[in-house]
């Protein structure tokens, strides 16, 4: 019997989610590319988000974000507010219909979480979730010790 390697599972896991998200947005209706969804969804999660923020969360260059922003806000899914802590920035806040488009989101996905795990049990998901994170953080760290060391 043959192991798939980790690389392997976490790149299968990652596109049928991704194709199972994909999937439901389309079947939804909902008009957006997932770079804008993402964008929305980061928005709703920080009252006080700017485009920079939403950048960095994202691991895109300000150039490509702002393209993004402005495309929702020309579509009226996010307006722009004064920053009160930075006269050069400003706060993005998702409209109602922003909302609206995140609150379909959010069934979507709950829909996938469900499907996903529905044969694992509760302390399954939790150690997945756990040893998912420390990988993260691993990743993290060493980017960000790579990242130290070019400079």
């Amino acid at each position: 019997m043959s192991v798939t390697p980790l690389n392997e599972i976490l790149h299968n896991l990652t596109h049928a989610y991704k194709s199972s998200i994909a999937t439901a947005v389309k079947s939804a209706n909902i008009p957006l590319p997932i770079t804008h969804v993402r964008a929305l969804k980061g928005i709703r999660r920080d009252e006080n988000v700017t485009a920079q923020a939403i950048a960095k969360r994202m691991r895109r260059d300000k150039a490509q974000i702002t393209r993004v922003l402005n495309e929702l806000l020309k579509d009226e899914f996010i307006i722009k507010l004064n920053n009160p802590n930075d006269g050069r920035s400003q706060i993005l806040r998702l409209t109602e219909k922003g909302q609206g488009i995140v609150e379909q989101l959010d069934i979507i996905e709950a829909h996938s979480k469900r499907t996903m795990t529905q044969k694992l049990s509760d302390d399954d998901i939790q150690q997945f979730i756990r040893i998912a994170n420390a990988m993260i953080s691993n990743l993290s760290n060493e980017a960000s010790n790579s990242e130290d060391n070019s400079q």
